[in-house]
């Protein structure tokens, strides 16, 4: 417990050790949203979702000395470290310059922050209505994070389970930092206890029953490598991922091989003749979308 009261709101918060921590947390974050390695990971979770930043923001408020110092804190820290994601990413990005409009959905977030680190500041008053500042984060962490985080881990675990432990945790930290009040760090744990229990049940119960249909691939002319009939068969090999057949599609006017996921994963895919003759596809399948190698001819 010192160890969270020193880290939030024991801290000399200077404005040169917040622009460190601005371009430090910007330069960090664009290197892992480059690195291959972290591709649909919970590494690369900062540079796509709010989580990690909410917690730098409640750190900032409660090591700042006013509403205006906080206010202006998290403003400045946000408009140095969230540009540089997406300046860095430039000359490393095929999209160029165009990465920046990523930046866009940040503009609004950057200007909310300094009314937010101003009200959030008055979290330092040990208030009960300060109640009515942090569960509304809590709520927005669980509802809108945690329960996806939890949809993806349940069909493809382990992926993304370090989002769901930090979402969790933190959720549960913050009536502990930001009050001194046993009474009201009580009330906040339990508040907080039943936004995790709810996101957690919504996300596991959203996610295990859906099911990602989609059109893998259309035949190809006769005489093609990828060319098929109803006569055909397809099968993937991992079964647990869901199920591939081909039918035919009115509105295509030939047939098409189709799936249905229920889960993530690396698998093959493969195609076989009413003669045993097969061909196989490499087919990674994420989170409402797919990757299939059809070689050069598509």
């Amino acid at each position: 417990m010192k160890l969270i009261k020193k880290l939030f709101g024991g801290i000399n918060l200077t404005w040169g050790k917040l622009i460190i921590f601005a371009v430090v947390a910007g330069v960090y974050t664009a290197i892992v949203a480059m690195l291959p390695v972290t591709k649909d990971t919970s590494f690369r979770d900062i540079a796509i979702s709010f989580e990690r930043w909410v917690l730098f923001g409640v750190f900032i408020i409660m090591n700042s000395r006013t509403p205006l110092d906080s206010g202006l804190k998290c403003f400045v820290f946000f408009l140095i470290s969230q540009p540089l994601v997406y300046l860095i990413q430039v000359p490393f990005s095929p999209l160029g310059w165009q990465i920046l409009d990523y930046y866009k959905n940040w503009v609004i977030w950057t200007l909310l922050t300094f009314p937010m680190g101003f009200i959030g500041h008055y979290l330092k008053r040990n208030k009960w209505w300060g109640l009515f500042i942090i569960v509304p984060v809590m709520a927005f962490l669980g509802f809108d994070h945690l329960t996806g985080f939890v949809s993806v881990s349940v069909i493809w675990f382990p992926h993304h389970i370090i989002s769901v432990l930090f979402c969790v945790a933190t959720i549960i930290l913050y009536p502990f930092a930001v009050f001194e009040n046993k009474q009201l760090q009580r009330i906040g744990a339990a508040l907080a206890a039943a936004i995790v229990i709810a996101s957690v049940v919504i996300g596991v119960v959203n996610r295990s029953g859906s099911v990602y249909k989609t059109t893998l691939f259309t035949s190809a002319e006769p005489g093609e490598k990828r060319y098929f009939d109803g006569t055909y068969t397809v099968s993937i090999a991992n079964g647990d991922l869901g199920e591939v057949y081909i039918t035919y599609d009115e509105s295509y006017g030939g047939y098409v091989v189709n799936a249905e996921f229920r889960k993530y994963g690396e698998t093959k895919l493969t195609l076989t003749s009413p003669e045993g003759e097969s061909v196989t596809y490499d087919l990674t399948v994420g989170n409402n979308t797919y990757n299939i190698d059809l070689g050069e001819e598509e």
